[in-house]
């Protein structure tokens, strides 16, 4: 009877081991979602300040840049997509687009000294650039969790956990084609012959 009683006593402890084992996972499942969810939000922040700045400095440039505005354009369309999309991923790729045409508006600016000479071109110049800092600081800690979270859903034993903690494989933060490319100034002005 002892033995019989050592044995259930046994299967006791292995079973509340493994269910405390399969508890911690799962915890760490949870933890690693809300990493990625947390990290989204924190560029979601930094890209709400963004937009609000780019009615400001489209504005301050519209007066200066008449030959731009195809690129003008470009960002107003590029602003509206990126606060219409209703994915993470849409609204990544599209905030991706809507950075590189940034960029070249900016490169664009050096060929207007009027401009570079406004006090509020340069105020809002500066407030951007910062933001496009915070933004790409903040992406690379978004890449680190959406990374965790993928090999976390793939490993096992994660993976056997995973979708009951709510983990879905996310997609890494890209550059889009834009930032990608060189600016070259020239084919940018566009300016008529």
């Amino acid at each position: 009877m002892t033995a019989f009683i050592m044995f259930v006593f046994l299967l006791f402890l292995i079973g509340a081991a493994v269910a405390w084992f399969g508890l911690i996972l799962y915890n760490g499942l949870v933890a690693v979602k809300h990493a990625v969810d947390q990290a989204y939000a924190n560029i979601d922040v930094l890209l709400k300040q963004r937009h609000d700045e780019l009615p400001k400095l489209i504005d301050t440039v519209r007066s200066y840049m008449v030959y731009e505005r195809d690129l003008l354009e470009r960002i107003v369309k590029l602003r509206t997509q990126a606060a219409a999309a209703t994915t993470p991923d849409a609204r990544l790729q599209a905030e991706a687009q809507l950075s590189g045409s940034l960029g070249r508006l900016l490169a664009v600016a050096e060929n207007y000294p009027d401009l570079k000479a406004n006090q509020n071109f340069l105020q809002l110049q500066g407030r951007v650039s910062a933001l496009e800092e915070q933004i790409a600081h903040r992406r690379e800690f978004y890449n680190e969790a959406v990374n965790i979270n993928n090999v976390r859903m793939e490993q096992m034993p994660g993976a056997l956990l995973a979708p009951a903690a709510g983990l879905r494989r996310r997609e890494l933060f890209q550059a889009s084609s834009d930032e990608r490319a060189d600016v070259v100034i020239g084919d940018a002005l566009k300016i008529p012959a």
